[in-house]
């Protein structure tokens, strides 16, 4: 068998989602954002530097989620929690991004 790279050997990786992944998937994940390198079948493959990983989740209490795994190293943490706009303000959006005349 030949190994072949995947998407993770990329020095920026966009990984949506990660709580709709199964644990082991994640797992492989924490090991390359702590460690840079992956392991398949027993052997490590370095990652290239830099390596930098933007991650999402979706809420937990959705169907189809696992909870992401604790790690003692944790990565960098942002949240943006995304509300609503109140219509005044959602027009008021709408009308400066998309009108002809810009200020």
């Amino acid at each position: 068998m030949t190994f072949v790279r995947g998407p993770i050997f990329a020095n920026i990786l966009l990984a949506d989602e990660i709580n709709r992944t199964p644990p082991k998937t994640q797992a492989a994940l924490l090991e390359a954002m702590q460690e840079h390198q992956v392991t398949a079948a027993g052997v490590r493959h370095a990652l290239q530097e830099p390596f930098f990983v933007l991650a999402t989740r979706i809420r937990s209490r959705w169907k189809g989620t696992y909870p992401f795994a604790r790690s003692p190293a944790r990565p960098l943490h942002v949240q943006r929690r995304d509300g609503l706009l109140e219509e005044n303000d959602e027009v008021a959006v709408v009308t400066r991004t998309t009108s002809a005349a810009r200020p």
